[in-house]
């Protein structure tokens, strides 16, 4: 089919064909018993099986791979003989706004027995990945099991029979291919920062007889063909997820379940869907660099990055223990004044500035229960901003320094209180022009609670034209992880005190380093603390912040958003000659970020030559940390393949040009005459 202006839904029924396409590219098709969906880039072909879809055949356009799926069932499962009727098939193009590109949708909805299912499957121009968001409704008697097996209890296996184990229930996806040679990775993730310093952990193997894992992403590689794909399970971590049965993933040889809809079956409602954990399925073909690649055009997707939106280099107060104590006009209109001068480009007041007094206030014992019985709970305290924001938000618009907010959700009755949550949000960028809010206290229990705070973030995106940003505090509780609520704005990641010597710069690297690999960096706010505070707690530690330059703080943040996460006017005078730096890596932040950004060298350790690489095209970045190693120069990994020519020009800290070939090894040696060292590079391929 040639592509047309716009997207169409057409029903030839004396075909028996639906058919839709539109000109990005995406396109779909009901033939009969076969539903096609794809892009320039793959294809996933399904038997239309009444609506309860099963995959024929998943293809890689770029790489002419096809694998053939040799499962005979659906590939959602619920029950194990669910029977589907009353299948409908709808294909609708969604139309560009500031949060996404165009996509096209593909609805299949069905029913088994009193329940129906909704399959939405989601596919963009520019990436060989399909989503699938999945919603139910009706009623249902989910079959529990919430045990999952050791392989020490089971019998030994001398017979076909001995290898069946209980079905797997709520099945979001699954695959069965070809092949006893797949290279498997399971990522699992963690957040609740507050408790946790180690949030990936990886297990690599080749499947084998049905075994459970925990993660959201599942990775695999053929040694046969040098492709694979990939499943990610868009659902907060496995350690919050709700509902959850203790496992995400199964592998068995060749075969790959997704699993786990994060919802009970008191959690459907019969006359109103509920939106389930849904998935995404993706292939590649090559190296590990094309793997990642097609799993960060999908995150891309998700959200744009707008410079003048989402980009940012912003201070926030708390870093500093004062909590809400100083929080006043005067220290709001001075802190700006320092933000200013440290080339910052936002100031975010947290708790503190509002009539209410949180359960964190050290001037009040204060409590998130019951937010509205205070109808001025939101508003500027009159006592501490007798002005209400405007001087503070006037200074900064003079300074160029945009004010933010800190706002805790009413948590009661699940976000029973969410549209008057909606109306404080809006009324402050009304207001005040404030756009971008740091959202913590998050709690999610149940299902409920997750829809009322999606309802919550889309009703404020949509009455602010998609202009609010959303910090969205990962650092306790239950709450959104690294994979829900994506298209809200960035993730604030962990709070870090010099007060409790828990600030380590390695340490925060590391994390960023980590999760760089499967999180785009550019969606995580990273802290950088005043060093000079609490120098003597730390004694003689060698990995004390005090023992770095600001500059190397402020650097190990900028493969993200960075966060000054302290009080300016806390600062002595020499920490004012950072400004030169920010504001020269603000030139190019957006540019750094528009690229895919990927760890490189070795991972963090305090004594490691490490970095991060922006991949875009034939161009790029790199940063490259000497850590307190003896080696001033090194060799150091990086994504670019052996014998590639490339120009490395200096545009931050401290290291000279450089033009050289790839190694075999894929590294570039890089040399920096002092410890605890950076230098950023812009990169470009010479032909």
């Amino acid at each position: 089919m040639k592509p047309i202006r716009r997207s169409i839904w057409i029903a030839l029924l004396f075909l028996g064909v639906y058919t839709a396409q539109a000109n990005s590219g995406y396109y779909s098709r009901l033939d009969k018993d076969t539903l096609v969906i794809g892009n320039q880039w793959m294809e996933r072909k399904f038997l239309w099986n009444k609506g309860n879809v099963m995959t024929y055949s998943l293809t890689d356009k770029q790489a002419q791979q096809t694998w053939f799926n040799r499962l005979k069932t659906p590939d959602f499962q619920i029950t194990k003989d669910a029977v589907a009727s009353n299948g409908s098939y709808e294909a609708k193009e969604i139309k560009e706004t500031s949060i996404h590109p165009n996509y096209l949708t593909v609805t299949i909805s069905f029913t088994t027995g009193t329940l129906s299912v909704k399959k939405v499957y989601r596919i963009y121009e520019n990436s060989p990945t399909i989503a699938c968001d999945i919603y139910l409704k009706g009623s249902a008697d989910f079959p529990v099991d919430n045990k999952v097996a050791n392989a020490a209890d089971r019998k030994n296996i001398e017979f076909a029979e001995d290898m069946k184990s209980q079905q797997l229930t709520a099945i979001i996806d699954q695959i069965k291919l070809d092949g006893f040679h797949w290279q498997t990775n399971i990522v699992e993730f963690f957040d609740v920062t507050d408790w946790n310093n180690n949030l990936v952990q990886e297990r690599k193997f080749i499947p084998y007889r049905k075994t459970t894992y925990r993660g959201n992403l599942l990775l695999a590689h053929n040694n046969e063909n040098n492709s694979g794909f990939f499943f990610l399970k868009e659902a907060p971590t496995s350690s919050v997820q709700l509902a959850y049965h203790g496992y995400d993933f199964t592998t068995d040889f060749n075969h790959f379940t997704m699993s786990g809809l994060g919802l009970t079956a008191a959690d459907i409602k019969t006359e109103e869907w509920t939106k389930a954990y849904g998935g995404v399925i993706g292939v590649y073909s090559g190296s590990e660099l094309a793997q990642l690649k097609a799993l960060r055009s999908y995150q891309k997707n998700m959200r744009k990055l707008l410079p003048q939106r989402d980009e940012m280099v912003m201070m926030n107060t708390w870093g500093d223990r004062s909590q809400d104590s100083k929080v006043n006009e005067k220290f709001s209109l001075l802190e700006v004044e320092k933000a200013a001068e440290l080339g910052i480009s936002h100031f975010q007041i947290d708790d503190g500035w509002q009539v209410g007094k949180s359960p964190n206030s050290a001037l009040a014992k204060g409590s998130f229960k019951n937010i509205w019985d205070n109808p001025d709970y939101w508003k500027p305290d009159p006592a501490k901003y007798p002005n209400g924001l405007h001087p503070i938000v006037k200074r900064g618009k003079e300074l160029g320094v945009e004010i933010c907010l800190w706002f805790n959700p009413s948590v009661q009755n699940d976000y029973a209180d969410w549209e008057k949550d909606v109306n404080a949000l809006v009324t402050l960028y009304q207001t005040y022009g404030i756009r971008t809010f740091k959202i913590d206290g998050l709690a999610i229990p149940n299902k409920q609670s997750e829809i009322n705070l999606r309802k919550l973030f889309d009703g404020v995106l949509e009455k602010t034209n998609h202009e609010v940003v959303f910090n969205l505090d990962a650092t306790a509780g239950r709450r959104a992880g690294y994979y829900t609520f994506n298209e809200y704005g960035n993730i604030f990641l962990e709070n870090r005190y010099t007060d409790w010597q828990n600030y380590y710069p390695y340490w925060t690297l590391r994390n960023l380093w980590q999760l760089a690999k499967y999180v785009p960096a550019e969606k995580l706010q990273i802290e950088f603390l005043n060093k000079w505070r609490n120098a003597d707690k730390y004694g003689k530690d060698i990995f004390a912040p005090n023992n770095y330059s600001f500059d190397y703080l402020f650097a190990t943040t900028m493969a993200a958003q960075p966060l000054a996460w302290f009080e300016g006017t806390g600062l002595p005078a020499e920490a004012l000659k950072i400004k030169n730096l920010i504001k020269a890596y603000r030139k190019i932040q957006h540019d750094f970020h528009k690229g895919i950004i990927l760890p490189i060298g070795d991972e963090p350790s305090g004594r490691s030559w490490t970095g991060f690489q922006s991949i875009n095209g034939n161009k790029g970045y790199f940063i490259f940390y000497r850590e307190h190693t003896p080696n001033a120069t090194s060799a150091v990994k990086t994504w670019l393949p052996a014998g590639t020519q490339i120009k490395c020009t200096p545009v931050l800290g401290n290291g000279k040009a450089i033009n050289t070939t790839v190694s075999k090894t894929g590294s570039i040696e890089v040399s920096l005459p002092k410890i605890n060292d950076f230098v950023m590079y812009q990169y470009e391929i010479i032909p």
